[in-house]
């Protein structure tokens, strides 16, 4: 009788990085029909960002959704694994429809991780000069009237992506 191993090694890569993102921009494109924003374009840019700064390793959080006067109304985080720690790839979706956003405003927030700020400030603008989106380091709106709820975990390569979507208290 003989023996044998397995070795399994996961090697995240640019195509690893494009699967997780399309996942979100999956995500984006029902918000948009449910909320008119972001336009298509918008979401193929953001779509590529994050796909840019995942294989880098230079994401630690992604959010978008709407706000009202500083306020969170209804809005969807993805926080990075890259410790492989999830297991499931779940489809996307699920978008908390028909939420009030009258009087609000689209935003889409990007935290960059630690390794992204070990870098030098000239090598931070030599990558973020390549990406389709160029935007100011900024923060999340706070928390309005509502609950978080984690509802997803995305997967490819090593890497993951776990979702916890914000919504209004009924």
């Amino acid at each position: 009788m003989g023996s044998f191993s397995v070795t399994r090694s996961d090697s995240f890569t640019i195509i690893n990085a494009r699967k997780l993102a399309s996942k979100v921009a999956t995500d984006m494109h029902l918000c948009a029909q449910y909320y008119g924003m972001p336009t298509e374009t918008r979401i193929r840019e953001y779509a590529e960002e994050l796909a840019q700064y995942l294989n880098a390793g230079y994401v630690q959080e992604y959010e978008f959704g709407y706000k009202k006067d500083g306020k969170r109304i209804v809005c969807w985080r993805y926080r990075v694994d890259a410790n492989g720690q999830l297991v499931t790839d779940d489809r996307p979706g699920k978008i908390v429809p028909y939420v009030d956003v009258t009087g609000a405003t689209f935003f889409n927030v990007l935290t960059p991780s630690s390794s992204f700020y070990k870098l030098s400030t000239e090598q931070q603008a030599r990558f973020e000069a390549d990406l389709p989106v160029q935007r100011p380091i900024g923060q999340a709106p706070a928390d309005g009237p509502g609950y978080w709820t984690s509802d997803r975990n995305y997967y490819s390569g090593g890497r993951g992506l776990s979702r916890l979507t914000f919504q209004p208290l009924s």
